[in-house]
């Protein structure tokens, strides 16, 4: 008995008054109208009070405080959610649930239980929850982040097998990087010292690295469908923080006008992924069934026409091909040009740093031409500098969402399935035991 019987029929009594004060006794469909509203507004209630009350499972993780009904923690989280799982870490332990919406969510803190979870119980924790930019493709059993199954494990295998081939060997890759890094300096160099904002020119030269490995060429930073790409792509990113909601509660995307900005967000994806899809219909016509590619486009369908040539069957086609493009982009980009900024922003702050740097590069390099890979087992110092950089930064703090595929143990607690799992990096990288 979670709440007193004689409270809860006042309560219903009371709403039954109200609601047939509403309506017209003479008329009576507006009594039966009164009837099913009253039914409904007491099952309502019932809910709620039940939600409110009920017992949690003492098999699962404790929470930091008792969820409200119907939308759990929504509404203690905050935008700057560091400090506060960090709160409920030192309250609850290494493991603690949170209830976001209909969604049950574990976090986990410290390294030995993430490695645990996503190393050793790998095989029931790699898994991906919906999430509404994955809905919005209209694709989303596609790709390589968001996908499970069989079709994950072929279009990771395939993907980086071929990410793989670029790096080594020919050091594909890592000349691409030069080419464009060799722009990014001379743009740089072109401002005579002027301030500037940073932050776009990374973001287009990062972009324009991933479009070289995709596509095969880099872009003029002029060219009409690069800048429609980022532009597009800097709409998605950038409304992703007040779609956040949305993740766990999808009927709110169904409510007039745009609040979340999820019907933006939606538009701009198609909008970014038909611009691959003509990348990938312009390479398609200039293809030649050869061994010897340079970008993943070739590379992906060679190697989805040797699997149907030999009869095997695959998930390789082309709305796979355009999902993993699509998440290169996003990801890949958003990142790694992030990274780029602090570690300026860090060095900037630190000209000691920059002293012991240049002095290595010039000790070991030279002055005479740019470092490269080939130095990098060389450059002790800056290979420090740049693993503080990712350490301090944690530019993704919460990872990516894991999800149980079947209902799991994690020491001592119960896991069931469906169960979102949210490995808290900042729990490691800032942790002063590790």
């Amino acid at each position: 008995h979670f709440y007193n019987d004689s409270c809860g029929e006042n309560i219903i009594s009371s709403l039954e008054k109200i609601i047939f004060l509403t309506f017209s006794l003479d008329d009576p469909s507006s009594y039966l109208t009164m009837e099913l509203t009253t039914l409904l507004v007491s099952a309502v209630v019932l809910l709620v009070i039940f939600l409110w009350f009920r017992r949690s499972d003492p098999r699962l993780p404790p929470s930091p405080m008792r969820p409200l009904p119907l939308v759990g923690h929504l509404f203690n989280m905050s935008r700057d959610s560091r400090q506060l799982f960090s709160k409920w870490r030192h309250q609850c332990g290494d493991i603690y649930s949170l209830y976001l919406g209909g969604a049950h969510v574990v976090v986990l803190n410290s390294y030995d239980i993430i490695k645990e979870a996503l190393v050793k119980k790998a095989d029931v924790l790699s898994d991906r929850p919906p999430f509404f930019i994955d809905q919005a493709t209209c694709i989303p059993d596609k790709g390589v982040v968001f996908s499970n199954g069989n079709s994950w494990k072929e279009q990771r295998s395939v993907s980086l097998s071929i990410l793989r081939a670029f790096g080594m060997g020919k050091n594909l890759l890592a000349n691409r990087i030069q080419d464009e890094a060799s722009c990014y300096v001379n743009y740089l160099a072109s401002l005579n010292g002027h301030a500037t904002d940073i932050r776009v020119m990374t973001n287009i030269c990062t972009s324009n690295i991933i479009c070289s490995i995709l596509i095969g060429h880099r872009f003029e930073y002029d060219d009409q469908d690069f800048q429609n790409l980022m532009y597009k792509m800097g709409l998605v990113v950038s409304d992703q923080q007040n779609v956040s909601l949305v993740n766990f509660m999808f009927w709110l995307k169904y409510l007039p006008g745009d609040l979340f900005r999820a019907k933006r967000i939606t538009t701009n994806v198609h909008a970014v992924l038909d611009l691959l899809k003509k990348f990938i219909d312009e390479k398609k016509r200039h293809m030649e069934d050869s061994s010897d590619v340079c970008n993943l486009i070739d590379a992906f369908i060679l190697e989805r026409n040797k699997k149907i040539q030999a009869g095997i069957s695959t998930t390789l086609d082309d709305k796979s091909l355009t999902k993993i493009m699509f998440e290169l982009f996003i990801a890949g980009t958003e990142t790694t040009s992030t990274t780029i900024c602090w570690c300026i922003l860090y060095l900037l702050h630190n000209p000691e740093v920059q002293d012991k740097i240049y002095a290595e590069i010039k000790e070991k390099v030279g002055t005479s031409r740019a470092p490269n890979i080939q130095d990098k087992n060389q450059l002790h110092y800056v290979n420090a500098v740049i693993h503080e950089t990712q350490r301090l930064g944690s530019i993704v703090p919460l990872s990516v969402t894991h999800m149980c595929s079947e209902e799991v143990t994690l020491r001592g607690y119960t896991l069931p399935k469906g169960t979102y799992v949210l490995p808290n990096l900042d729990s490691v990288l800032h942790d002063k035991v590790t």
